[in-house]
């Protein structure tokens, strides 16, 4: 089976990635969701491209930064709504 990379993407110059296609990917990579294969290509990119690097790294930055952002609560008049937008539905 190939590996996620190379069913998704057609290979760039010698075999590397475009960069639009390693944006594609910064979420996989930094939730370490890519094969090894893929991180490998992943980091060849990185180590070749400061523009990706500095990407990643802002990406990195971003999440350290916000860590989790909670939802915000609904407030009752939505609640409301959205209870009696369910029993229309389940009604109709």
């Amino acid at each position: 089976m190939p590996d996620l990379l190379t069913r998704r993407f057609r290979p760039g110059p010698a075999g590397g990635l475009p960069c639009v296609q390693m944006v594609e990917l910064v979420t996989e990579y930094l939730e370490g969701a890519l094969s090894p294969r893929e991180r490998r290509r992943f980091e060849t990119h990185l180590s070749r491209c400061e523009h990706c690097s500095a990407y990643v790294e802002q990406m990195r930055e971003t999440l350290r930064l916000l860590g989790e952002v909670p939802p915000e609560p609904l407030s009752d008049e939505a609640v409301d709504e959205l209870r009696e937008a369910f029993r229309g539905w389940r009604s109709g």
